[in-house]
């Protein structure tokens, strides 16, 4: 495995939404800061626990969907937050022991244990790369120069709970279709998006208080995360709660508790 950094320091003065994640799913890489505001966005909607794990279960099934029905043998999966096994390498090794996995980043906590966690069969590849979506020149710049994916190949985008975090301002469309344009034809899309379509009371509670703790979020309807998929081909069953993503096992969860949608497409 390789890693690229920028040499940051860990920032402890202000919640980090990799580390309320790393809360939300019972592990222990997060401070105070972190668990209080997860204590903070869990008062408005105690189901974020649920959805966390239901954005990784996710995250499983789409990485073999991928894998076994579309031939995808390469990942770069932007966001990664704290590694929780399995995490997608390991998935995507499970079924094809050859896959190639580049993991992207900003939080240096990430970094700290991406080493210990992210290592690869001896077949594939694995890289982390520290950088930010808000510049994805210079994050495919970073994945570029890890020299682990071919971009020659079909490459899987990963965007998991990730673009709710990029506001207006940021040009989200333009970010996700800047990292699109950089992949060839075959390549995919496998995106989740916090949305205020169920419940928007408890929803908008939830973002302010992310805002709040110094993490800005934007929760999208179904039509505005249906456009980050503009130009693709989204595989069945479409843009659906994540829960219910090609999930076999059947669930009693409501839409409204989990309110992530969910999609995978092909780029033509």
């Amino acid at each position: 495995m390789t890693t690229r950094q920028a040499g940051r320091d860990l920032d402890t003065s202000k919640a980090h939404s990799a580390r309320m994640y790393d809360y939300f799913l019972g592990g222990k890489d997060h401070f105070e800061i972190d668990k209080e505001a997860a204590l903070v966005a869990a008062k408005a909607h105690p189901g974020l626990y649920v959805t966390a794990r239901e954005n990784r279960a996710f995250m499983h099934r789409a990485t073999r969907a991928l894998a076994q029905e579309h031939g995808i043998r390469q990942w770069l999966d932007i966001g990664t937050g704290i590694p929780t096994e399995p995490n997608l390498h390991q998935v995507a090794q499970s079924v094809v022991p050859e896959a190639r996995v580049v993991y992207a980043d900003n939080d240096p906590l990430v970094l700290k244990y991406a080493e210990r966690l992210m290592r690869s069969t001896s077949q594939g590849r694995t890289a982390y790369v520290e950088a930010s979506v808000t510049d994805p020149e210079a994050l495919m710049n970073e994945v570029e120069a890890a020299e682990v994916l071919d971009f020659d190949q079909p490459i899987a985008l990963s965007l998991n709970a990730l673009m709710h975090f990029v506001t207006d301002p940021n040009d989200p469309y333009r970010i996700v279709a800047r990292l699109l344009e950089a992949l060839p034809a075959g390549s995919a899309l496998a995106m989740t998006h916090c949305t205020p379509d169920f419940d928007p009371e408890t929803w908008n509670a939830v973002a302010e208080a992310y805002t709040n703790s110094g993490s800005p979020v934007q929760f999208r309807k179904h039509d505005d995360v249906l456009r980050f998929f503009d130009g693709l081909d989204l595989i069945e069953p479409g843009i659906i709660c994540c829960h219910r993503w090609r999930n076999t096992e059947g669930t009693n969860l409501a839409d409204a508790q989990i309110s992530l949608w969910a999609g995978v497409a092909i780029k033509r």
